[in-house]
């Protein structure tokens, strides 16, 4: 059984902190509980005492075993710590190292693995301080549970509800799968793997640009999931809004070509590769020095074509295995299984962009793979962090 200390900052998603608890009960996960003064505004200590059957610690002064120092005691005894609701004062705090509460004071005083469920305003959330903030703990070793969107206390329907709890439980599970001794016998544990994310930009003047809608945050998750198998992982990522992951090297790119000219220079090192990057298809014949200006009737402009860069792959490729995706509105299988071919590839992952819930800037999707020797596995709808786990699962026994 492992030990989960969860910390519940003053929002008003410390209700679902209660459900949180629960659900790592009923998942056989030994919970305690801490609470800020402000967490203690919104939620009772009695609530979480009845449902985790442990104490909850409200305070560094108030010892309950004389023996030990209670916030390095809890530190040193859980597995995991989970912040839930992670207000954006608490997280300024842990950015800078203020300990003036039980839960700072806590998360401080340990190393042990860290995981932080922001939920806030959604201008709080994309304010430059709390991003900031929150790339600082990132490269510190913590781990994020980006919040959803959705309708927020405030009103407004946006990004910054908290993780629902079952999302949260799920990724402790994978987490602790993870780093068990099993998982140092992976099958990518020393592997040289790359990964292509987000999109790329085709400039056609110095103000505008040709790109699509991917957010990078499915190569983010593979890049991350592959690093945590024991791989030597490079992210050659287009332009996004994401934190890098831990333990993986990022190149940053922008158009097409670029991205071929940093993967090409790589690929013969590789063992795997996955291209999830969107790369655009076609860019600016032209690329203008000057801003193109308003004028009379329409504008026509001529475009050729980018480099493909999972046929050069597939054209190239040695030892490698390569794993491609297909973005698809329509007819996916039939187009999944002649890119597989056309691309040599060794399988295809598949998706249903045309479906708004799922793909690029959500935080959802749901694949089909289709491998190369006529197996298709289908994988579900599940956040893009929890389908980088299924993928990988999937190739640790396929991938010859």
């Amino acid at each position: 059984m492992k030990n989960i200390l969860l910390a519940v900052t003053g929002g008003i998603a410390a209700y679902k902190a209660i459900d949180l608890t629960s659900k790592l009960t009923q998942a056989d996960y030994n919970v305690r509980v801490m609470l800020t003064d402000h967490a203690q505004e919104f939620v009772t200590p009695l609530a979480f005492q009845a449902i985790g059957r442990n104490p909850v610690y409200t305070s560094t002064f108030r010892e309950h075993n004389p023996e030990e120092i209670q916030h390095v005691a809890l530190g040193d005894w859980a597995d995991a710590i989970v912040v839930a609701p992670a207000t954006a004062n608490t997280i300024a705090k842990l950015a800078n190292g203020i300990a003036d509460d039980m839960v700072t004071s806590t998360l401080l005083a340990t190393e042990t693995p860290k995981f932080i469920a922001p939920a806030m305003n959604v201008h709080m959330y994309e304010n430059k301080r709390t991003q900031h903030n929150l790339a600082t703990l990132s490269s510190d070793g913590y781990y994020f549970l980006e919040p959803g969107e959705g309708f927020l206390a405030c009103g407004y329907v946006a990004k910054g509800r908290m993780e629902e709890p079952l999302q949260i439980v799920e990724r402790l599970n994978q987490y602790f799968k993870n780093n068990t001794s099993a998982t140092k016998n992976s099958r990518f544990n020393g592997m040289q793997a790359l990964v292509t994310a987000g999109p790329t930009i085709e400039e056609l003047d110095p103000v505008r640009y040709l790109s699509n809608r991917s957010s990078g945050k499915m190569g983010y998750a593979l890049a991350e999931s592959l690093a945590q198998r024991g791989a030597t992982v490079t992210l050659i990522s287009g332009p996004t809004h994401l934190t890098p992951p831990k333990n993986v090297e990022v190149i940053q790119v922008e158009s097409a070509q670029q991205m071929f000219e940093a993967v090409k220079t790589r690929f013969d090192k590789m063992d795997i590769v996955f291209k999830s990057a969107a790369v655009s298809d076609y860019a600016p014949t032209e690329l203008l020095e000057h801003k193109l200006k308003k004028r009379q009737g329409d504008l026509t402009v001529t475009f050729k074509r980018t480099p493909d860069i999972l046929k050069y792959l597939g054209e190239h490729k040695d030892k490698q295995f390569l794993v491609g995706f297909a973005a698809e509105t329509q007819n996916i299988e039939s187009y999944a299984q002649k890119k597989l071919k056309s691309k040599n590839a060794d399988v295809i992952i598949a998706n249903n962009v045309g479906d708004r819930t799922i793909g690029f800037s959500s935080d959802d999707n749901a694949y089909t793979m289709y491998y190369k020797n006529g197996e298709t596995i289908s994988l579900g709808k599940h956040k893009k962090v929890i389908l980088a786990e299924h993928i990988l699962d999937s190739l640790e026994t396929r991938w010859k």
